[in-house]
């Protein structure tokens, strides 16, 4: 784990985890070797009529991000993000500081699959 991404509204580590994926309004990038975050905007995916998760997807993959915490994750996209070799965790809605520490401290596990349908 070196760059990890959680959905969200905000833009710091108190804001709450977005549960939608595709359409959440950014994705907050934490640098776990630099300990600094930096805001990577969805507006592009979060206003497309259709393919909203597959080009969040793909955003994350080109911004270098190895894992993602997000609320849940459909088929088109999970399949984007396990090609590029991006660890999925499934995580309820908190703020994203716990998010965080779950992750490290083991609390978060791997997702095998998506855990919607798609159009969720």
């Amino acid at each position: 784990m070196k760059l990890i991404a959680f959905s969200t509204s905000g833009t710091e580590l108190d804001a709450e985890l977005d549960p939608r994926f595709g359409r959440a309004r950014g994705f907050l990038l934490y640098d776990l070797e630099l300990q600094q975050i930096r805001l990577l905007e969805n507006e592009q995916s979060r206003n497309a009529a259709q393919g909203a998760g597959i080009h969040a997807a793909e955003a994350i993959v080109r911004a270098g991000v190895d894992t993602l915490v997000t609320g849940h994750c459909g088929p088109k996209a999970f399949r984007v993000l396990d090609a590029a070799g991006v660890q999925v965790y499934n995580c309820p809605v908190i703020p994203l500081q716990e998010a965080l520490q779950a992750l490290q401290g083991g609390i978060l596990q791997a997702a095998t699959a998506a855990d919607v349908e798609d159009h969720w």
